[in-house]
């Protein structure tokens, strides 16, 4: 009828080019990252989520949409630029079999069939010594380690430029965004700072960055992932080093990594 809108169908398969942007910021090359495209080959998408048009859920056939359970961490992201603005792809871990993409225009538009595409890019390829993926600029990166006999490695990287903080995972391969304020509200916990225009004010944690040190960065970063994990962790972390990793610290270590 003229004046209906048109109702998605569900469920349904992925489309090609659904598809495509999920493998892409699912590298398979990555075991943590493979093992989410695994689950996603015996899913089908099952209906819309909460954050309405744009987000989708995958699940079991059969299944129907879990609005009730709250929105899971972000596993993977990435975005396109193109000649009708960026389009962002997103991709929550798997939370009761379920698995929700977003993928939307930042203009709020729909995003068309047909468009050129000038430039991509995702913190799923990234690795301990490169630039940031989506500004390029040089970042701050504390090597971690877990405390025991067989230590397991981990990266915290931080871009000021985009302000983005998130955290590789060795075992994995998987780097995992960290909000930034609730990040932040830890590290002025560790740091005993009240004065609510420094401990209210998150920007300010990339214009003070030199303050901190890896061992501060490092402890806020234990205590947050206590209280919304991260990555998995047995026991205490500890940073490799104490300084500040510089942009001669990044080079220098990039030699010596294997």
């Amino acid at each position: 009828m003229n004046g209906v809108a048109h109702q998605p169908s569900f469920p349904r398969p992925l489309s090609a080019r659904e598809q495509e942007w999920i493998d892409w910021i699912l590298p398979v090359d990555r075991p943590g990252y493979r093992t989410a495209r695994e689950c996603i080959a015996a899913m089908t998408v099952i209906g819309e989520g909460r954050r309405g048009k744009g987000e989708f859920i995958l699940g079991p056939a059969g299944s129907t949409v879990d609005i009730s359970a709250p929105l899971a961490p972000v596993l993977a992201y990435g975005a396109i630029e193109t000649n009708v603005g960026t389009i962002s792809i997103s991709l929550r871990e798997k939370l009761d079999e379920q698995i929700s993409v977003e993928i939307v225009s930042h203009r709020g538009d729909e995003i068309p069939e047909k468009f050129e595409e000038s430039r991509r890019w995702t913190y799923s390829t990234w690795n301990p010594g490169d630039a940031c993926p989506q500004c390029g600029n040089a970042l701050r990166e504390v090597p971690m380690h877990s405390v025991k006999e067989n230590p397991e490695r981990f990266d915290l990287a931080i871009c000021t430029h985009d302000r983005r903080i998130w955290v590789y995972e060795a075992a994995t391969s998987v780097n995992r965004l960290i909000p930034v304020t609730n990040y932040y509200n830890e590290l002025m916990l560790h740091k005993n700072i009240r004065d609510p225009k420094i401990a209210l004010d998150n920007k300010r944690f990339f214009l003070d960055l030199q303050k901190y040190s890896d061992a501060d960065l490092t402890y806020a970063f234990l205590t947050y992932n206590k209280l919304r994990s991260k990555v998995q962790l047995a026991g205490a972390i500890a940073p490799d080093k104490k300084e500040p990793r510089g942009i001669m610290g990044r080079l220098r270590s990039a030699f010596i990594r294997t």
